[in-house]
């Protein structure tokens, strides 16, 4: 008999099941793709339901669920921190408290009945960091690394170094609460006018434009940072022990004036600011990481925790830093401690032995559910969708790489759904990253979101070091590093586009072509790659090997199937009332192939009116 174990996140962000059969990874989603809720911290019901349907078991079959930390050891740091700073505390001891009487300190019943089918299984809960590293280092292909975990906060670990050989993890070294690299961060993504805990990839993105200005300031006042990259945060500049706002009156006198409101003119400001904690973050890292090297003496690195999803300074510890090789865990924040909570069990409680594979054990990430022609079909022709169903591979192929090559954007739906928040080829937009105008273009008229914001190419992995300053052959399938465009590519600015480059606007600054792929070239001539091999990514392969057929190119744009403050689309429904809300060409479902000009004129006046709910002023 299979032995099963489902691993539970939840309750306090990117609630997430995953399902393990005799170790193996059956399937994981985050609560978010089902309930249409950004960032759900609901208890994840559907994700289970699906882990287990999946499967094609009930909850009677699982020898055990893990929960991805301790939540009376976390409820005990809420009251410390409370009593540390009474009355001050009060505020936010009081917003925090209703979560906890309403279910958070009865998890044994929550999940028991979040389960349901007759669940009788043993029930473990993991410490969080612990769930952090299992999640970097069981379904990595190495068979022994450091590890190193970074986010804002677990229990009371909010950054670790550890060590894993074999089947067992070993944490060597941590930093506690409230010092934290990533509340750090956050405190910055919400002084810049962004929203914690969801807005630090803007802040990523918005860096480039900026000069490391105030990285002086932070490190002589906000933030001490030792040779071990372990931090003291100075928390007079703080108020998220004692109140309900990241940043207090100190930290804005410091950086002259109150936090931008959200949705305000981002200024050159908040520009400098996001490239100042940037450099200040990356400096942070490469010190962990470095004190890791010396501490476990090994050539490789795993990593995870909200902070490995900064793609940026991955790329960097990747150039810069004592590791041979790094791998990091596609959903590191916290939806992927339900896979690591499940690998615990399996390694740590069972004592089974691990033996991992050479090109990692994650499935490409694409763990989520799939669906087949038919029922598409039957769901297109209930909505009186003009659609034709290609059967021949070769020609579907060819006429989407066509399609592509006129510049016409496409929503592509094929296969599992990704697991983390990168879209993979799974749930994707893509177009030509060779078009001036594609960037642009998907931001407000597809995305409906900050017109500064780039996005991502895919590359063939045999072609990647040809585009991007990597090794050879470089395997990055993940979406988590970042690389320079090579010298070669890019292109000599004209003395107008170096006038433009300096304009307050940044709409115009994102207009100017820096790379025979200006879709995907960041203004600091970058771009965070994913890499796309035939292996792991089927159809999305050879679909972009005839692209690179027909044209030389084989970069292609990619970034998620949603629209701003939506999660990435899950089922074929998601996927077409996106197509149908906004200016998107072209929708490929399975099989079925859309056109936006051939649909019925009364479907595109509904879309009008879901493009209405998310269009930017």
């Amino acid at each position: 008999m299979p032995t099963y174990i489902l691993g539970i996140s939840a309750l306090f962000h990117d609630s997430a099941a995953a399902l393990l059969r005799d170790g193996e990874i059956v399937a994981a989603a985050q609560e978010e793709r089902f309930t249409r809720k950004k960032h759900d911290a609901g208890f994840p019901r559907n994700a289970i339901d699906y882990c287990l349907e999946d499967a094609g078991i009930t909850g009677a079959d699982l020898a055990a669920a893990a929960f991805y930390e301790q939540p009376m050891v976390k409820f005990e740091r809420l009251l410390e921190t409370y009593l540390a700073y009474a009355p001050r505390g009060f505020e936010s001891f009081k917003e925090a408290l209703p979560g906890w009487a309403g279910g958070k300190l009865d998890l044994p019943r929550t999940v028991h009945e979040g389960i349901g089918g007759g669940f009788a299984g043993e029930l473990f809960f993991t410490d969080h960091h612990q769930s952090h590293a299992a999640s970097a280092f069981y379904p990595s292909p190495v068979a022994e690394a450091a590890i190193l975990t970074l986010d804002a906060v677990g229990e009371w670990t909010t950054s670790s170094i550890g060590v894993g050989h074999g089947a067992g993890i070993e944490l060597l070294k941590e930093v506690r609460f409230p010092h934290s690299l990533g509340m750090l961060y956050s405190a910055f993504t919400y002084y810049t006018g962004f929203k914690v805990n969801s807005g630090e990839y803007k802040l990523m993105g918005l860096a480039p434009y900026g000069r490391p200005v105030y990285r002086d300031a932070i490190l002589e006042h906000v933030v001490d940072v030792r040779e071990d990259g372990s931090l003291w945060l100075n928390m007079d500049y703080f108020n998220y022990c004692q109140g309900t706002t990241m940043t207090s009156d100190r930290f804005h006198s410091l950086f002259g004036g109150p936090p931008r409101p959200p949705e305000s003119q981002i200024t050159q400001k908040e520009m400098d600011l996001a490239a100042s904690i940037q450099v200040v973050t990356e400096e942070i890292v490469l010190k962990a990481a470095a004190h890791a090297h010396e501490l476990t003496g090994l050539p490789k690195l795993v990593m995870a925790g909200g902070v490995a999803l900064n793609c940026v300074a991955n790329g960097r510890l990747q150039r810069d830093g004592p590791f041979e090789d790094i791998w990091v865990q596609p959903a590191a924040g916290d939806a992927g401690g339900a896979l690591g909570a499940a690998y615990l069990v399996w390694h740590q409680e069972m004592g089974r032995a691990r033996a991992p594979r050479p090109r990692d054990s994650q499935r490409a990430s694409r763990l989520g559910p799939a669906f087949d022609n038919e029922e598409i079909g039957l769901f297109l022709d209930s909505v009186g969708a003009a659609h034709e169903r290609v059967d021949d591979e070769s020609r579907l192929v060819d006429w989407i790489a066509g399609l592509l090559e006129e510049e016409k954007v496409v929503g592509w739906f094929q296969g599992r759904m990704e697991y983390g928040p990168r879209a993979l080829g799974g749930r994707s937009i893509i177009g030509d990253a060779r078009s001036p105008e594609l960037q642009r273009t998907m931001n407000l008229k597809i995305k409906f979101r900050e017109s500064f914001r780039p996005f991502a190419p895919c590359v063939l992995r045999e072609h990647v070091h040809e585009v991007f300053e990597t090794r050879p052959e470089e395997d990055w399938p993940y979406m988590l590093f970042v690389a320079p465009v090579r010298e070669e590519v890019r292109r000599d600015l004209t003395d107008e586009e170096r006038r433009l480059m300096e304009d307050p606007d940044l709409t115009t600054r994102v207009s100017v072509p820096r790379s025979e792929y200006p879709a995907i070239t960041h203004v600091d001539y970058s771009a965070r790659v994913q890499t796309v091999d035939e292996e792991r990514h089927g159809r999305y392969y050879r679909l972009m090997k005839r692209f690179h057929e027909r044209t030389g190119s084989p970069v292609i744009v990619n970034t998620s199937f949603n629209i701003r403050g939506e999660p990435i689309v899950c089922t074929p429904e998601d996927a077409y009332h996106c197509f149908m809300g906004t200016d998107m060409d072209v929708l490929v479902l399975e099989n079925h192939i859309l056109l936006k000009e051939a649909q019925p004129e009364a479907l595109l006046t509904d879309g009008e009116e879901y493009k209405a709910q998310f269009a930017l002023d």
